[in-house]
């Protein structure tokens, strides 16, 4: 086994468990990769081979300064904005376009938000200071705070004593309060990043991030299945908080670890539009969510119809969070990318590594479900039968695809333990099967599910 990660908690992870001490291994791990995402960020851009502007370079300098000079007044204040979910996807971004040669606007573009993210640090820090930024829309952004309303150009920024002053060339200033709750202020230009109560008390509020312009990764959330992120307005916030408020009781239902890991790996949630065609509201409402491994911690997703479904969202995700982590520390198999695999949850053909995630977030899934089933107090008959309904599914779908995972000569093998902790809780769900009916309706559905799927791929192959 890995020298970096005990057998016991490698373990507990392919349970799709894990407790506090395996968790912030994970936790660790990924801070680490960003920190030095940062450095390798700086040394390309001022290495001999890259053409940057000399300008580009001077205000990296300038900006990278006020990064350090905040992290020694405030290194826990200045890391919440570098760890920052949505701060990876810029950082893999601005480091692509340094070392492909990308043309001088597009740098300017992306190494410009390194400015703002110095700013939010010192602002989170207290750490006196006095900048410009550019605004290349109607929003300046500045990350984990919020975003004021300017006209395109050049704004100045400077913070003391807890105030951050905000100008445009010709235009009042924006003042806004700075604390330890956020930034907030009585202009309406300024637009707080609206946070939810966190999951468990005396732990972090839970960024609900409608504003960062690295939230959809320039438009590529359609490539991945869904929808565009979203602004929200007042009542959009109202909904989400209402369906949150009842999330860590829903949570418990599935355990103790679902909400000692959402607790831990959780950092932000990205606001989606619903999927086209989906209801306003109500119990059958669609719903689209997803994770991306360059910003560890986040969730993207459509409001769920709830806080029942809410919560087996948050499951779902956080496996993907979790087996991302894990296989970036540990590798777990070395399979071919080539995409060619059935997965019950998917229309198109699976590579080995998505399948692996696919039955890893459903088999939690479909054990989250099964305890909301049995244990759930005070719920309706219809709500519990929904949680039979989607554990049989679950598992089912799970049990389709395990002998191709199992039956993989290049897994590690630290893979194979993950894979056969997998194969112990799929067996073990079997101890308490649902009412009649449910596993009938859920094989029916698989095996649905891969006719069509065979007849699709095969025609398109032909």
């Amino acid at each position: 086994m890995s020298a970096s990660l005990p057998d016991r908690a490698l373990r507990e992870l392919g349970r799709t468990e894990g407790d506090t001490e395996a968790l912030d291994l994970l936790v660790r791990d990924q801070d680490t990769r960003r920190l030095v995402l940062l450095r390798a960020l700086l040394d390309a851009a001022t290495a001999p081979t890259t053409r940057c502007p000399t300008e580009l370079l001077d205000r990296l300098h300038e900006d990278w300064a006020l990064l350090a000079a905040a992290e020694r007044a405030d290194r826990a204040a200045a890391r919440a904005v570098l760890l920052h979910p949505l701060a990876g996807p810029w950082a893999e971004r601005c480091l692509n376009a340094l070392t492909t040669g990308a043309p001088v606007q597009e740098l300017r573009s992306r190494m410009g938000h390194l400015g703002a993210l110095a700013a939010a640090a010192a602002i989170r820090a207290g750490l006196p200071f006095a900048t410009r930024l550019t605004a290349r829309g109607t929003l300046l952004h500045l990350p984990t705070l919020g975003a004021v309303r300017v006209s395109p150009g050049t704004v100045g920024l400077a913070a003391a004593d807890g105030e951050l002053r905000i100008r445009e060339k010709h235009g009042p200033v924006v003042l806004v309060r700075v604390d330890s709750d956020g930034a907030s202020s009585l202009d309406p230009r300024w637009l707080p990043v609206y946070t939810l109560p966190a999951v468990l008390p005396g732990g972090s509020p839970v960024p609900l991030d409608d504003l960062d312009p690295y939230r959809a990764a320039d438009g590529d959330l359609a490539h991945h299945g869904l929808s565009g992120a979203v602004q929200l307005d007042d009542a959009a916030r109202k909904a989400w908080a209402e369906s949150w408020s009842g999330v860590e009781p829903m949570l418990r239902f599935g355990g103790d670890h679902r909400w000692t890991e959402a607790a831990a790996l959780l950092r932000c949630l990205v606001p989606l539009a619903p999927p086209p065609g989906s209801a306003a509201s109500g119990e059958e409402m669609a719903h689209c969510s997803g994770t991306r491994r360059e910003a560890f911690g986040a969730v993207l997703s459509s409001r769920p119809a709830g806080a029942a479904h809410l919560a087996a969202t948050l499951v779902h995700e956080i496996q993907h969070t979790k087996l991302a982590a894990l296989s970036a520390l540990v590798p777990l198999h070395h399979e071919d990318p080539a995409p060619r695999h059935f997965a019950p949850w998917r229309p198109d053909p699976r590579p080995f590594d998505g399948l692996l995630q696919g039955a890893y977030s459903h088999i939690a899934l479909a054990d989250y479900w099964q305890r909301f089933a049995l244990g759930a107090e005070r719920v309706t008959y219809t709500q519990r039968d929904l949680a039979w309904s989607e554990h049989a599914r679950r598992r089912e779908q799970v049990g389709a695809v395990l002998p191709v995972l199992a039956g993989s000569g290049a897994l590690t093998p630290e893979g194979r333990v993950i894979v056969n902790e997998m194969i112990t809780l799929y067996h073990r769900l079997a101890d308490w099967p649902p009412p009649m009916g449910h596993v009938a309706r859920a094989r029916a559905y698989v095996s649905t599910a891969r006719v069509i799927w065979q007849q699709r791929n095969h025609s398109e192959r032909a």
